[in-house]
């Protein structure tokens, strides 16, 4: 499954281990005993498990995913990575790199009608969104700052400037990354305790949207208690 999301970016599902019947099986693991499918108990004890934040049993499960998406998403994303307790076991990340990779660089340009202004009584966030005749002015002073950038990106690397000193010209937060993450369905659930908040940046949500779309293919009883927020 791979979901679009913003302009060129994607999330795509590579592999995963697992499913819902492992969650129950890991909880019953204390008195010797383990089911082959899910009954209506089963399905409450997940939801107690869930609602009561016995995590543990949901490390037994794992997804395997590939992104695409703009910088400055990636390293919000990175933080939740670095920030996990089973962070040496449990998170992997691995993302391409401009020291060996001269793809064509992409950049996200918001649209004119996507531009926000900032909230009035927060340091982070965003506001009321700005009139769309003043965001297509934005929109082209970006552009030509990203032209700009990838032009001096190319003279550079035609000058036989090393790729990783010639990816300094290129602007950063915009830039599309692509990564591999492996994480336990335990990080998963607290990536997206935190990323569906109402507080979080609003390009997440389409990444988080598309998260919970494969979480729920592959362990259902645990996408329909993320959707409902239970």
């Amino acid at each position: 499954m791979k979901i679009d999301c913003l302009d060129k970016g994607y999330i795509r599902h590579i592999n995963h281990m697992g499913a819902d019947v492992d969650i129950v099986n890991a909880a019953r693991t204390s008195y010797a005993k383990e089911v082959d499918s899910l009954s209506e108990k089963d399905e409450r004890l997940v939801a107690f498990l869930w609602r009561d934040k016995h995590y543990s049993v949901f490390r037994h499960c794992v997804l395997s995913l590939e992104v695409r998406a703009p910088l400055m998403i990636a390293r919000q994303w990175w933080k939740h990575a670095v920030a996990s307790s089973h962070w040496e076991s449990q998170n992997g990340w691995n993302e391409n790199s401009r020291r060996y990779v001269t793809e064509e660089p992409e950049f996200y340009i918001p649209a004119g009608g996507e531009w926000r202004t900032k909230p009035a009584n927060s340091k982070q966030g965003s506001g009321e969104p700005l009139s769309e005749d003043k965001g297509v002015l934005w929109t082209g002073y970006l552009e030509s700052y990203l032209e700009q950038g990838e032009a001096l990106y190319n003279k550079a690397m035609e000058a036989g400037i090393a790729p990783e000193m010639a990816r300094l010209f290129l602007p950063a937060y915009g830039l599309y990354v692509n990564w591999r993450w492996t994480a336990s369905l335990e990080s998963v659930i607290n990536f997206l305790n935190l990323r569906n908040d109402d507080h979080a940046q609003r390009e997440f949500d389409e990444y988080t949207q598309g998260l919970t779309t494969i979480v729920n293919q592959h362990f259902p009883v645990i996408g329909d208690l993320i959707r409902e927020g239970k």
